[in-house]
């Protein structure tokens, strides 16, 4: 059996992050097979395009990780009714120089959690906007705007029982996707 990979772009830095603990619960849903590697984003320098043909060593390995992996999943938080800055950030260094994309190809999935009633719908949709020019085949069905509760982890950090079923069965649905898309 061959070990899928699968990058991890959390767009909180906050140190207790909601979005960094479903990721990291999420990933304990995954078969032995599957590796979630959360990818480091927060050592970016902003994206300045005039760096497109000399580009930070931390954006070669942002990239350079992106490329190794089958599939990405998106964790986002919303702000203002959008992804946050450090995720845009991340995803402009990958996806540039225009033509040299990490991302193009690359099966996504698109997740978050938020202490508002509408989970991260909104950031949501503008990541999908963005996933869709990128060319990543984007996980439509089952969508997943995740509502920051009492219950939604355990006191280990895992998915509370109120949300494991759903949760896991959205974490077999995205791994069949990657699988399904996978260029590999």
């Amino acid at each position: 059996m061959s070990q899928t990979t699968i990058a991890v772009l959390v767009g909180s830095l906050r140190k207790e992050s909601f979005n960094r603990k479903l990721a990291d619960a999420l990933a304990r849903l995954a078969p032995s097979d599957v590796t979630f590697e959360q990818l480091e984003i927060g050592d970016l320098p902003l994206y300045n395009q005039d760096d497109d043909d000399n580009q930070a060593d931390a954006v070669k390995r942002l990239k350079s990780e992106l490329q190794s992996a089958d599939g990405v999943l998106f964790v986002t938080p919303e702000y203002n009714r959008s992804v946050s800055g450090v995720l845009k950030n991340a995803i402009d260094h990958a996806s540039r120089p225009y033509g040299k994309s990490a991302f193009a190809g690359k099966p996504a999935g698109v997740i978050g959690v938020s202490v508002g009633a509408i989970g991260t719908a909104m950031a949501q949709q503008h990541l999908r906007n963005i996933l869709a020019y990128l060319d990543m085949p984007t996980l439509n069905q089952p969508e997943a705007f995740i509502h920051a509760k009492d219950g939604l982890f355990d006191d280990a950090g895992n998915i509370g029982p109120a949300s494991k079923e759903f949760l896991q069965g959205w974490v077999d649905s995205f791994l069949g996707w990657v699988t399904r898309h996978s260029a590999r």
